[in-house]
Protein backbone atom coordinates (compact mmCIF):
# COMPACT_ATOMS: atom_id res chain seq x y z
CA UNK A 1 0.00 0.00 0.00
CA UNK A 2 1.50 3.67 -0.54
CA UNK A 3 1.26 6.26 2.07
CA UNK A 4 -2.21 7.55 0.15
CA UNK A 5 -3.86 4.14 0.29
CA UNK A 6 -2.88 3.63 4.08
CA UNK A 7 -5.67 3.11 6.47
CA UNK A 8 -5.81 5.04 9.47
CA UNK A 9 -8.29 6.75 11.72
CA UNK A 10 -8.39 10.22 10.55
CA UNK A 11 -8.56 8.86 6.78
CA UNK A 12 -11.41 6.68 7.92
CA UNK A 13 -13.12 9.71 9.86
CA UNK A 14 -12.57 12.17 6.60
CA UNK A 15 -14.16 8.90 4.38
CA UNK A 16 -16.99 7.79 6.36
CA UNK A 17 -18.08 10.26 8.87
CA UNK A 18 -20.93 11.15 7.31
CA UNK A 19 -22.40 7.79 6.41
CA UNK A 20 -21.89 6.42 10.60
CA UNK A 21 -23.91 9.80 11.54
CA UNK A 22 -26.73 9.47 8.59
CA UNK A 23 -27.03 5.51 9.92
CA UNK A 24 -26.76 6.57 13.72
CA UNK A 25 -29.39 9.35 12.97
CA UNK A 26 -31.71 7.18 11.09
CA UNK A 27 -31.49 4.52 14.07
CA UNK A 28 -31.44 6.74 17.05
CA UNK A 29 -34.27 9.12 15.88
CA UNK A 30 -32.63 12.20 17.90
CA UNK A 31 -29.59 14.16 16.94
CA UNK A 32 -28.26 13.67 20.75
CA UNK A 33 -27.71 9.68 20.62
CA UNK A 34 -27.29 9.76 17.27
CA UNK A 35 -23.97 12.01 18.54
CA UNK A 36 -23.55 9.29 21.14
CA UNK A 37 -23.41 7.08 18.52
CA UNK A 38 -20.89 8.00 16.51
CA UNK A 39 -18.39 9.31 18.79
CA UNK A 40 -18.58 5.30 20.41
CA UNK A 41 -18.20 3.99 16.78
CA UNK A 42 -15.57 6.22 16.18
CA UNK A 43 -13.32 5.24 19.97
CA UNK A 44 -13.90 1.47 19.14
CA UNK A 45 -12.38 2.14 15.40
CA UNK A 46 -9.54 3.60 17.15
CA UNK A 47 -8.65 0.07 18.78
CA UNK A 48 -9.49 -2.02 15.81
CA UNK A 49 -8.04 0.21 12.96
CA UNK A 50 -4.59 -2.20 12.62
CA UNK A 51 -7.26 -4.99 11.75
CA UNK A 52 -8.72 -3.65 8.81
CA UNK A 53 -7.34 -4.55 6.18
CA UNK A 54 -9.12 -2.53 3.03
CA UNK A 55 -11.24 0.34 2.29
CA UNK A 56 -14.22 -1.44 2.12
CA UNK A 57 -13.38 -3.51 5.33
CA UNK A 58 -13.26 -0.56 6.92
CA UNK A 59 -17.01 0.29 5.89
CA UNK A 60 -18.68 -2.79 6.67
CA UNK A 61 -16.90 -2.66 9.89
CA UNK A 62 -18.24 0.47 10.45
CA UNK A 63 -21.52 -0.07 9.25
CA UNK A 64 -21.62 -3.54 11.30
CA UNK A 65 -20.55 -1.46 14.67
CA UNK A 66 -22.87 1.26 14.38
CA UNK A 67 -25.68 -1.13 14.01
CA UNK A 68 -24.76 -3.22 17.42
CA UNK A 69 -24.34 0.09 19.18
CA UNK A 70 -27.40 1.42 18.46
CA UNK A 71 -29.06 -2.15 19.35
CA UNK A 72 -27.03 -2.00 22.77
CA UNK A 73 -28.55 1.50 23.09
CA UNK A 74 -32.05 0.03 23.07
CA UNK A 75 -31.37 -2.70 24.91
CA UNK A 76 -30.71 -0.60 27.88
CA UNK A 77 -32.90 -0.47 30.41
CA UNK A 78 -33.42 3.44 30.27
CA UNK A 79 -34.10 3.24 26.92
CA UNK A 80 -36.62 0.37 27.02
CA UNK A 81 -38.76 2.65 29.12
CA UNK A 82 -38.53 5.85 28.07
CA UNK A 83 -40.43 7.41 24.91
CA UNK A 84 -38.37 10.19 23.26
CA UNK A 85 -39.96 13.58 21.96
CA UNK A 86 -39.10 13.40 18.16
CA UNK A 87 -37.08 16.25 17.04
CA UNK A 88 -36.89 17.12 12.93
CA UNK A 89 -34.41 15.87 11.07
CA UNK A 90 -31.42 18.97 9.79
CA UNK A 91 -29.80 18.70 7.16
CA UNK A 92 -26.14 20.71 6.44
CA UNK A 93 -26.28 23.85 4.20
CA UNK A 94 -23.16 25.22 2.44
CA UNK A 95 -21.99 26.79 4.86
CA UNK A 96 -21.32 23.61 7.81
CA UNK A 97 -24.31 25.25 9.90
CA UNK A 98 -27.77 23.36 10.01
CA UNK A 99 -30.86 24.64 8.62
CA UNK A 100 -34.51 22.69 9.13
CA UNK A 101 -35.72 20.90 5.97
CA UNK A 102 -39.03 21.02 4.40
CA UNK A 103 -41.09 18.19 5.74
CA UNK A 104 -41.01 15.62 3.22
CA UNK A 105 -43.31 12.91 3.07
CA UNK A 106 -40.44 9.95 2.20
CA UNK A 107 -38.17 11.27 4.89
CA UNK A 108 -40.85 11.21 7.60
CA UNK A 109 -42.68 7.92 6.65
CA UNK A 110 -38.84 6.16 6.83
CA UNK A 111 -38.72 7.81 9.97
CA UNK A 112 -42.01 6.22 10.88
CA UNK A 113 -40.99 2.56 9.92
CA UNK A 114 -40.07 0.07 13.33
CA UNK A 115 -36.10 -0.17 13.48
CA UNK A 116 -35.97 -3.39 11.81
CA UNK A 117 -37.45 -2.15 8.64
CA UNK A 118 -35.89 1.59 8.79
CA UNK A 119 -32.27 0.19 8.64
CA UNK A 120 -32.51 -1.96 5.71
CA UNK A 121 -34.16 0.37 3.79
CA UNK A 122 -30.79 3.14 4.50
CA UNK A 123 -28.76 0.69 4.04
CA UNK A 124 -30.44 -0.05 0.65
CA UNK A 125 -31.24 2.85 -0.75
CA UNK A 126 -28.97 5.77 1.04
CA UNK A 127 -25.64 3.24 1.44
CA UNK A 128 -26.17 1.22 -1.85
CA UNK A 129 -26.07 -1.88 -0.21
CA UNK A 130 -27.32 -5.18 -2.23
CA UNK A 131 -29.67 -7.68 -0.09
CA UNK A 132 -26.56 -9.80 0.31
CA UNK A 133 -24.75 -7.15 2.04
CA UNK A 134 -27.63 -6.18 4.24
CA UNK A 135 -27.97 -9.88 5.06
CA UNK A 136 -24.15 -10.10 5.90
CA UNK A 137 -23.74 -6.73 8.15
CA UNK A 138 -27.39 -7.45 10.17
CA UNK A 139 -26.37 -11.49 10.69
CA UNK A 140 -29.58 -12.76 9.09
CA UNK A 141 -30.97 -14.65 6.22
CA UNK A 142 -31.15 -13.45 2.90
CA UNK A 143 -34.37 -14.40 2.65
CA UNK A 144 -35.38 -12.14 5.40
CA UNK A 145 -33.48 -8.81 4.39
CA UNK A 146 -35.96 -9.53 0.93
CA UNK A 147 -39.28 -9.87 3.42
CA UNK A 148 -38.39 -6.86 5.71
CA UNK A 149 -37.61 -5.12 2.39
CA UNK A 150 -40.85 -5.84 0.73
CA UNK A 151 -42.67 -4.97 4.55
CA UNK A 152 -41.29 -1.72 4.89
CA UNK A 153 -42.23 -0.94 1.15
CA UNK A 154 -45.51 -1.86 2.28
CA UNK A 155 -45.76 0.66 4.80
CA UNK A 156 -43.68 2.94 3.36
CA UNK A 157 -47.08 3.24 0.75
CA UNK A 158 -49.67 2.94 3.46
CA UNK A 159 -47.69 6.11 5.47
CA UNK A 160 -46.91 8.03 2.06
CA UNK A 161 -50.79 7.51 0.52
CA UNK A 162 -51.87 8.90 3.84
CA UNK A 163 -49.76 12.31 3.86
CA UNK A 164 -50.42 12.82 0.02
Amino acid sequence: MTKDEQITTEAAIDRYADMVYRLALTQMKNEVDADDLFQEVFVRLVSHIQDLESWEHVKAWLIRVTINCAKKHFNQYWNKNVDYIEEPERISDESGGYEMPEEHPVRAAVQKLPPKYRLVIHLYYFEERTVAEIAQLTEQKESTVKSQMHRAREMLKDFIGDEL
